[in-house]
């Protein structure tokens, strides 16, 4: 949160929001225990406002933390709804993980997962995860205009029989015009919670949520069906 998103906030009635933060290995998804995580406001990193251990679960107890008003997440075009905050995980055997940017909204609780590299596989000293703005408050480009008809001259293309639950996605992080891009195999679930979380606000109303959670579904099994 800035100075001035900050001070704002504080005038009109700052509020608070969990974080629960859930520490696996990044091989085989093995909770790790007893790795020391601190907390600190992204803009001010070296100020650390909790320290916190996992349990044998991997988890760590939840917490309230400092978020602005409510109302900013419900209104257009207000101050940034939420607080940022930076999420630094050391364990022994790991490399060290820090992740900036982990947006915390009054009245929800925020998961952030994190997943650490053993020591024995990594050359690096620290991983560092950078969250960008959310896109309902960033300044990002507008979406690439597609034709409604798509081309279908590529031999291979076809229309599935039926509508397919796929377990993995595959995510082109470019225009499809550009084969230099790269593709990342993702799995639905997450593909959709991930989408989700980006693009929609935890206060929203439910009705709300559900009605743009069910418009990402349609459009990625469009995508899904069509094979384009």
């Amino acid at each position: 949160m800035n100075e001035n998103t900050f001070q704002s906030a504080q005038a009109e009635g700052e509020q608070t929001g969990g974080l629960q933060i859930n520490v696996t290995s990044n091989i085989g998804l093995i909770p790790i225990q007893n790795a020391v995580i601190s907390i600190s406001y992204t803009g001010e990193p070296e100020t650390t406002l909790e320290t916190l251990r996992t349990d044998i679960s991997g988890q760590a107890e939840e917490i309230q933390l400092s978020a602005p008003p409510i109302s900013y997440s419900l209104t257009p075009e207000s101050p940034m709804p939420y607080s940022e905050y930076n999420v630094t995980v050391e364990a022994p055997g790991y490399e060290p993980v820090m992740v900036s940017g982990v947006e915390v909204l009054p009245d929800v609780t925020a998961v952030q997962n994190i997943r650490m590299i053993p020591t024995e596989t990594s050359n690096e000293t620290e991983e560092v995860l950078l969250i960008p703005d959310h896109t309902l408050y960033g300044e990002y480009p507008p979406k690439i205009p597609e034709d409604e008809i798509k081309p279908m001259d590529e031999t291979g293309e076809i229309v599935l029989s039926r509508v397919v639950i796929p377990e993995y996605v595959v995510v082109h992080d470019g225009v499809p015009s550009d084969r230099s891009a790269p593709n990342y195999y993702v799995r639905y679930k997450d593909y959709i919670k991930n989408v989700a979380s980006s693009e929609i606000y935890a206060t929203w109303p439910e009705s709300a949520i559900y009605a743009n959670i069910l418009a990402i579904l349609s459009f990625t099994l469009n995508r899904v069906y069509t094979e384009w």
